[in-house]
């Protein structure tokens, strides 16, 4: 039994999913424009090292609290039918590598689980472990978070806690892989029998070189 674990953004697609999902709805006007340029700033910030996680799923989530339950559902539809399109066929490729050889895959994000689940239904992955967003008693979005973004240190928790309901861990496993950019995803990505550096940003890059880990 083996285990495939895949961060989303810039590692198994080359953009940032929340980017492309209000691109999506200011090109539909649904959003505005100034919506677009807040969270590219807030991402910018965030590259910089000026902003956390939450700030940018913040910025992400709260103009969703504007919209009605059933409008995000449907629109959230009409988004999934646009995301195969823009996926790279290396990225398919190597999905379907390891359904096709049996193995457990699971998409591992700090991307709100609304998001991440049109991706992870695009590549065939079953089971997905993101943030989440936080929803009233009428299941209206908050425009916040519900608990820990899923990154960094808390993508290990999440992948524990969900292992331990299914009874297992990741020493079940006879091999464990986690593929992400991000040095951000060190605990994770030290935690599984083969680490793999996707297009890294220089601190894993140096990092990956170090160990020996491999390199796409």
């Amino acid at each position: 039994m083996r285990l495939a674990l895949f961060d989303l953004d810039h590692t198994l697609i080359p953009f940032d999913s929340g980017m492309a999902w209000l691109r999506f709805l200011a090109d539909r006007e649904r959003t505005t424009p100034e919506v677009v340029a807040r969270y590219l700033d807030v991402c910018l910030r965030y590259v910089r090292s000026e902003a956390d996680v939450r700030t940018v799923q913040r910025a992400l989530l709260a103009p969703m609290a504007e919209i009605a339950r059933a409008d995000l559902r449907a629109w959230t539809a009409e988004f999934a039918a646009t995301v195969p399109a823009s996926l790279e066929p290396s990225a398919r490729a190597l999905v379907k590598r390891h359904l096709d050889a049996g193995d457990r895959c699971v998409l591992v994000t700090a991307t709100t689980r609304f998001i991440a689940e049109v991706y992870a239904q695009a590549f065939g992955i079953g089971e997905t472990l993101a943030s989440e967003a936080l929803a009233d008693s009428h299941g209206q979005l908050t425009g916040e978070l519900a608990g820990p973004p899923c990154a960094g240190a808390q993508k290990l928790a999440k992948l524990q806690s969900w292992l331990q309901l299914e009874g297992l861990a990741l020493a079940s496993f006879e091999r464990s892989f986690f593929y992400s950019d991000s040095a951000g995803d060190l605990p994770l990505l030290e935690a599984v029998s083969e680490p793999v550096a996707v297009r890294p940003e220089p601190r894993l890059r140096q990092v990956a070189a170090e160990r020996g880990w491999a390199i796409v």
